[in-house]
């Protein structure tokens, strides 16, 4: 395979993530006619925002299975696919339970897309200028996702919510084509079906319950629950919603406790109990125990969670909140953010790249280094940030502090990759992204509104930077580790 071809593939995924951030991001500069025209509260927009986050998390980790199990490039097609499709019918919907659904399925297609990218960039792309290549595939997050509110406020402002949303839809239709035709470095073509995927997961109603009774038992329970304070308070009280979504979080917070707890104390040993257990669950429990007995990877993970957290936070409520707090139209709010956000989100996942590699040759640990200073260098700008009214003073310390935050981007995927065995690379991958996800901006963007409509959103989201200062505190102790784990992973 010629360096050529290797370039294009880079520069096609990275392509697809800048529209898997268009597409996710997009609803953000559509808030405030989206509550307007729905009749919303913050919490319900706050909702919207976590339907996406908290299906993406859970079908990232059977992804990242499949896509070791599997092909990745045919994981990708599909994925773009469903998630184009699903942001198209955004426009037409017509009410809040629609739009939830549809935003939902976007999820589901976009987790197909992450940990498959990732582990194929990582074999085209093997050693020193891994962090290099990581970074431009993560140039689409922070490119994509401020393009996103600048598409966002502008097709809003001409042409309506609803256009928005279809008209971002569709250039994935074509990078789904092309996608599927890339030529993977490291594995015979091996196609994608539903059969197949059957059979790599052996699904199968004994072993789906065996793994998974903790989360059905919490959607039985909440939705009895629903049921009844929807017919003792009224659909309008909205405790049936808030009722629904703590069961089933409860539950899904045991269900991986309780994988947790079948994991057996060395990440060698074959698992125990692994009669009736499918092959595609071996693999998610060999993550797991990867994980719990990788330290570097505690670390990663606490502090990705609190990065999703307070950055996923902000660039959700962002708009929102420069539109009210600096008396912006939507439109105008989007475009400030999106801007500048371009600029010094492009401009810093890049940096961040080419600075972890310079610094992995002086330190073992410089990948590690770099994601801390990006975080505790932006961290307390973003605080100051949102104390300021002046539009200007607002403009130049948002690109300041938007450009440190983004240094993260792609030396922590390449931490990742560095400190993980490549058989399972695309699954601890999607464990990771359904850790962050669910307990970082899944909590954030509901948590937000619901203390916005307490207390107002110029208070409520202070928060979220104090929790990435934390997030930067908490990376910084993987470089007591890292260099342990890698040696390991070298040796093995």
């Amino acid at each position: 395979m010629t360096a050529g071809y290797r370039w294009y593939a880079l520069g096609l995924l990275a392509v697809i993530n800048l529209l898997n951030y268009i597409d996710r991001n997009v609803i953000y500069a559509l808030f405030e006619p989206i509550k307007r025209d729905l009749a919303l509260t913050d919490a319900q927009l706050g909702w919207l925002g976590s339907a996406y986050i908290l299906v993406f998390s859970v079908a990232a980790l059977p992804f990242g299975v499949i896509s070791d199990l599997r092909s990745r490039r045919a994981v990708i097609a599909w994925g773009v696919t469903v998630w184009s499709a699903f942001t198209f019918l955004s426009g037409l919907v017509r009410s809040y339970g629609t739009l939830f659904t549809c935003r939902a399925a976007v999820g589901v297609g976009e987790a197909a897309y992450g940990p498959a990218a990732s582990s194929l960039v990582a074999d085209y792309f093997p050693g020193s200028r891994r962090a290099m290549a990581m970074g431009i595939l993560a140039s689409g997050v922070s490119l994509g996702g401020v393009s996103g509110l600048l598409l966002g406020g502008y097709l809003e402002g001409t042409y309506g919510w609803r256009v928005a949303f279809m008209t971002v839809g569709v250039p994935g239709f074509v990078c789904a084509l092309l996608v599927a035709r890339l030529i993977d470095p490291t594995r015979p073509p091996a196609k994608l079906t539903v059969s197949s995927f059957l059979r790599d997961f052996h699904i199968g109603a004994t072993a789906l319950l065996r793994q998974l009774w903790p989360l059905l038992a919490s959607v039985v329970v909440g939705l009895a629950l629903a049921y009844w304070l929807d017919r003792s308070y009224g659909a309008n009280s909205r405790l049936d919603v808030a009722a629904f979504s703590a069961a089933v979080g409860l539950g899904l917070a045991i269900n991986i406790l309780y994988w947790v707890w079948r994991t057996s104390a060395d990440p060698s040993e074959e698992i125990p109990f692994a009669a009736g257990i499918t092959s595609a669950f071996d693999d998610i429990l060999r993550a797991g125990k990867t994980v719990l007995h990788t330290p570097t990877l505690v670390y990663v993970f606490l502090a990705g969670a609190m990065i999703s957290f307070g950055t996923n936070g902000i660039v959700g409520w962002g708009p929102t909140f420069v539109a009210r707090e600096l008396e912006l139209t939507a439109g105008e709010g989007a475009a400030l953010l999106g801007k500048w956000g371009l600029i010094a989100g492009v401009s810093g996942t890049l940096f961040g790249g080419l600075l972890a590699d310079w610094l992995r040759r002086w330190w073992e640990t410089g990948r590690v280094i770099t994601i801390g200073l990006g975080l505790l260098s932006g961290g307390p700008l973003t605080v100051w940030l949102l104390t300021i009214r002046d539009p200007e003073l607002f403009q130049v310390v948002f690109t300041v502090a938007f450009f440190c935050l983004s240094w993260y981007n792609g030396p922590i995927t390449a931490v990742i990759f560095d400190v993980v065995p490549p058989r399972i690379s695309a699954t601890v991958a999607g464990a990771y992204l359904l850790f962050i996800h669910l307990a970082g901006d899944a909590i954030a963007l509901p948590l937000v509104g619901m203390l916005s409509d307490q207390f107002g959103l110029d208070r409520a989201i202070l928060l979220l930077p104090l929790v990435v200062i934390g997030g930067g505190v908490v990376i910084l102790g993987a470089t007591r580790t890292a260099g342990r784990d890698m040696a390991r992973v070298a040796e093995t």
